[in-house]
């Protein structure tokens, strides 16, 4: 009797292991799933253009990292020199290019500006080289003021500041300071107060800063 019922107990130890097989192979266990990636972009290039507001010669500057994740860090390439008593609409574009012009992983500023509800700007500055905005910038304090505006790409979707393009008005005497501008990432964690601590940072330079 013992015999029967070890066995009859090993046989259903067999069907219920064959059918927990089956669920998972069916659905998919949980722990197969894929986990949603949260890496910083791939940015080798940089590049910050002040355009006159009223027309002029746009200020252009540039910073570059050749091999990416590599040993070198991302240098700066010059500074930026602004006129004084000007109103400025500064652009950023970042592009990868350790990937071809065709890949779409080589315009970072598309990739940024599609997912902006994932990506915002923080900006500083010293020396009171603006005028506006004033005060030293939001790296430090989120609710300090920068002007996200100028472009469709100033705001998120949700209207939160992304600042692909900012406006600045320069000092009116002359001025020396650093500029610097940090990118974050913060997929699911972006907000009305989501601060540059918060998320994954994909770029962080600082340049030197004249006004003429």
């Amino acid at each position: 009797m013992k015999n029967i019922i070890l066995r009859n107990n090993v046989l259903k130890f067999i069907v219920f292991a064959i059918s927990v097989s089956s669920v998972c192979f069916l659905s998919g266990c949980k722990q197969d799933d894929p986990v949603k990636e949260d890496t910083p972009e791939l940015i080798t290039r940089a590049t910050l253009t002040f355009a006159p507001v009223g027309g002029g010669s746009p200020v252009i500057a540039t910073a570059t990292d050749p091999d990416g994740d590599g040993v070198q860090n991302i240098t700066v390439d010059g500074s930026i020199n602004l006129g004084m008593n000007k109103t400025y609409v500064l652009s950023i574009s970042l592009i990868n290019e350790l990937a071809v012009p065709a890949d779409p992983s080589y315009n970072i500023t598309d990739e940024v500006e599609a997912e902006g509800v994932e990506h915002m700007f923080f900006f500083s500055w010293t020396n009171n080289v603006f005028s506006d905005p004033t005060g030293n910038g939001n790296i430090d304090k989120r609710s300090d003021v920068v002007n996200y505006e100028g472009g469709t790409n100033s705001k998120d979707a949700n209207n939160l500041p992304l600042g692909l393009t900012t406006t600045w008005a320069s000092a009116s005497t002359t001025a020396s300071g650093l500029f610097r501008v940090m990118l974050k990432h913060q997929p699911d964690l972006k907000s009305e107060t989501s601060d540059s601590n918060i998320g994954e940072t994909d770029l962080d330079i600082t340049f030197s800063i004249e006004i003429l």
